[in-house]
């Protein structure tokens, strides 16, 4: 219980700390206006991999929707703020998107989740065109043209929290008994089907929380950058929220979110090179994907718990001899 709360307390100081270095840069100057939008990308990005990941990497489902996911929180924020602009509304739009993300994800979930493979992956695309296609040909979302002039309640300090509440949550799920049944179930799901765990259950589970997850993402998205299109949540986003994922790790929280970060800073770096810009990025995570197969992290975790048990055990054994 002493690592447990050891363990607690030096989280909170780490994202304490990051949140201390990102607005003493900005209050000197460092951090300008581009490199926060680089940022703010990079922690919404990091919020759609870790939620992927949930339901990718724990609960062994290969799922292509997660656009449609991000979709309806984005939709939901951009209609909803433009006629409640304030900090209530922001919430109000978010906690809406969480549930309309959790009833189509209940919708979706029940009758594909009993499919594997290249089957799910194709069903759960087809699930997310729809939610697209509806967003394209819906009065209320503007059709074709979008959302725009979306009031920008959000800011980088809303990002950082939200994305450190979220990498909390998937965290302590993932570490719970609910978590581990999700982790046997990928591992064997006849093995775990024979030990009484119900599979379709917990994959549901995983399926759930990943969508609403996404739906926070799509809302923070909209409201940051002001504008959503229904282009913006085609097969493509799904598939760079994968790549993320791939290059992280699959079931790696922590790979997730150094995938996001590097391939944020890549995304930005590359820039000034114009149309060359995606064939750079395509050879770079090539090259990155043949040296390391497995992912930049594997299925292995930065765990503070684990650094400091190994510690104790050194001081026990220093002492004792």
């Amino acid at each position: 219980m002493k690592i447990r709360w050891q363990t607690i307390a030096i989280w909170i100081v780490c994202m304490a700390a990051g949140y201390g270095i990102i607005y003493a840069g900005e209050m000197t100057g460092v951090v300008d206006t581009f490199i926060e939008n680089m940022l703010v990308m990079m922690g919404i990005n990091i919020i759609l991999a870790i939620s992927l990941n949930l339901i990718v990497g724990f609960s062994g489902q290969f799922s292509l929707g997660h656009a449609g996911f991000m979709a309806i929180g984005a939709y939901a924020t951009g209609i909803m703020t433009q006629t409640e602009s304030t900090f209530a509304g922001l919430i109000f739009s978010m906690v809406t998107g969480i549930a309309l993300a959790i009833v189509i994800a209940l919708i979706v979930g029940i009758p594909t989740l009993r499919l594997k493979g290249d089957y799910l992956a194709i069903a759960t695309m087809g699930a997310a065109e729809i939610i697209r296609l509806t967003a394209n040909n819906l009065k209320i979302t503007n059709g074709p043209a979008g959302l725009y002039n979306i009031p920008q309640l959000v800011s980088w300090p809303i990002v950082y929290i939200m994305m450190c509440l979220t990498i909390i949550i998937v965290a302590n799920f993932v570490h719970s008994k609910t978590g581990r049944a999700i982790r046997a179930v990928r591992n064997d799901e006849l093995a775990a089907t024979a030990m009484g765990i119900n599979a379709t259950k917990y994959k549901l589970m995983a399926f759930v929380m990943g969508g609403s997850l996404a739906a926070v993402g799509g809302s923070l998205y909209a409201s940051y950058l002001q504008s959503i299109a229904p282009s913006n949540f085609n097969i493509m986003e799904s598939v760079s929220i994968l790549i993320i994922v791939v290059l992280g790790g699959i079931g790696s929280i922590t790979g997730s979110v150094i995938a996001a970060i590097v391939l944020g800073a890549i995304d930005t770096i590359l820039q000034n090179f114009g149309s060359l810009r995606m064939v750079i990025y395509a050879v770079m995570l090539i090259v990155i994907m043949i040296a390391k197969p497995s992912g930049l992290m594997g299925r292995r975790e930065f765990s503070i718990g684990k650094w400091l048990a190994k510690r104790t055990a050194k001081k026990q054994a220093a002492a004792e001899s």
